[in-house]
């Protein structure tokens, strides 16, 4: 379904079906691609309870350089 909806279009995202309702896996790049994706998986499954493991990942290079002990 997420695959295939053109304005999703998302690969990354595993669907698991545990006993209490569906658990999302995965990584995006925007908290707000993540919400939708909650939306939609909710609206098709509207009797099962979503929980979401999908991390945002970072799409700009760091600032920052990273300081190793």
């Amino acid at each position: 379904m997420l695959a295939e909806d053109p304005d999703v279009a998302e690969q990354g995202i595993t669907v698991v079906r545990r006993e209490r309702g569906l658990v999302l896996y995965g990584e995006v790049e925007s908290p707000h691609r993540r919400e939708e994706i909650l939306r939609r998986v909710a609206e098709r499954f509207p009797d099962l309870p979503v929980t979401s493991d999908i991390g945002v990942i970072r799409k700009q290079a760091p600032t920052q350089v990273e300081e190793l002990p």
